[in-house]
């Protein structure tokens, strides 16, 4: 059934006030916040169509009505404004990505801390399993006599850094040599793939100290690209619910963290949602954990490529709009922003 004109509007007052004050809205308030031009006899009966509609709930101890999941729904797929970020506001949030750029682990965490303090929710960033994901180069860097760090950049700019303990002596030319060998040979590879190679075999050579070295070294680096292939999650702001009304609740507080401290389970939800902007409201979240909350995502690419996912998640009475718009300025953005720092190596 389609609404009225004058039960959007009212609906529409309805959502935003509560949005806005997190109390109950009752008819006098309509009348005297909102020209609507009717009696609040009549915006009365309204809201009970509305109510019976599935659009409005009546909390137990208020007079006053509360927006349900339904005209959440409604108002993010008809009714809300698009919200233009201030031009100051963006070029902060630019200003604030570009300053924190070393490589892409950083920056994403960066943006997640951002986006928790813009919002005051608990945002997250996720950089997902990408078994396709290329190596762009590799460096060993010297730090003693025993210790290398091995450095591993992928072209999508994951950065892994490895301190190694070496369990035989080398020289840097050894080590600069042996990056730009493993850095020829794997260049252009997929991850996964090049955990399928005999990589000694191709290692063999008539130096032996350059033998000796790379046996060393490989099981680390395998290691290393098992673990650049799994799912980065990062959490911000999990501290923000304490000041939102609805987590005023200990348990429901409770509740919600222990939600979001099920990082495996959490992460497989974010990695299973549809790309582009993504709004689903509490019911409409396929984990019953989440039913109570609302989940707005976005997918952030480099140089093109999907990298992964940015978003928050809330209670239900959230300012959408607002909200909506950050996350796709952050993502939008988030590509030029990032520059990758420090030796590549293009031979």
């Amino acid at each position: 059934m389609s609404l009225s004109e004058r039960k959007l509007k009212i609906l529409h007052a309805i959502v935003a006030d509560f949005i806005h004050t997190a109390e109950p809205v009752g008819s006098r308030t309509l009348s005297k916040k909102y020209d609507m031009g009717i009696s609040p006899a009549t915006i009365r009966n309204e809201m009970a169509d509305l109510e019976e509609l599935g659009y409005l709930t009546h909390p137990h101890t208020s007079a006053g009505r509360v927006p349900s999941d339904k005209a959440y729904r409604l108002y993010v797929d008809n009714m809300m404004r698009n919200y233009e970020l201030p031009e100051q506001e963006k070029a902060e949030i630019a200003v604030k990505l570009a300053a924190n750029v070393a490589e892409l682990n950083r920056t994403i965490e960066h943006a997640a801390m951002l986006l928790s303090e813009i919002t005051s929710l608990t945002s997250f960033a996720i950089t997902p399993n990408q078994d396709q994901n290329r190596l762009k180069y590799i460096n060993l860097l010297p730090v003693d006599e025993r210790t290398v760090v091995l450095m591993i950049v992928a072209e999508d700019g994951k950065v892994s850094n490895t301190a190694l303990k070496l369990s035989v002596p080398y020289t840097e030319e050894n080590l600069q040599l042996l990056s730009k060998v493993m850095t020829y040979n794997y260049k252009g590879k997929a991850l996964s793939d090049i955990l399928t190679v005999d990589i000694i075999r191709n290692f063999e050579t008539d130096i032996e100290a350059m033998s000796r070295l790379a046996a060393s070294i490989m099981p680390n680096f395998m290691s290393t690209l098992e673990n650049m292939l799994n799912v980065d999650l990062y959490l911000e702001g999990l501290t923000n619910i304490f000041s939102i009304p609805e987590y005023n609740d200990i348990e429901r507080a409770k509740m919600f963290l222990e939600m979001v401290n099920q990082k495996k389970h959490f992460t497989d939800v974010l990695v299973n949602r549809e790309n582009g902007v993504i709004i689903t409201i509490g019911d409409e979240n396929s984990d019953e954990i989440m039913r109570d909350c609302s989940l707005v995502t976005a997918d952030y690419r480099i140089n093109g490529k999907l990298v992964g996912k940015l978003g928050v998640i809330g209670p239900t009475r959230m300012k959408y709009d607002e909200v909506t718009s950050v996350i796709k300025y952050m993502t939008e953005n988030l590509s030029s922003a990032f520059r990758l720092t420090g030796g590549e190596e293009d031979e």
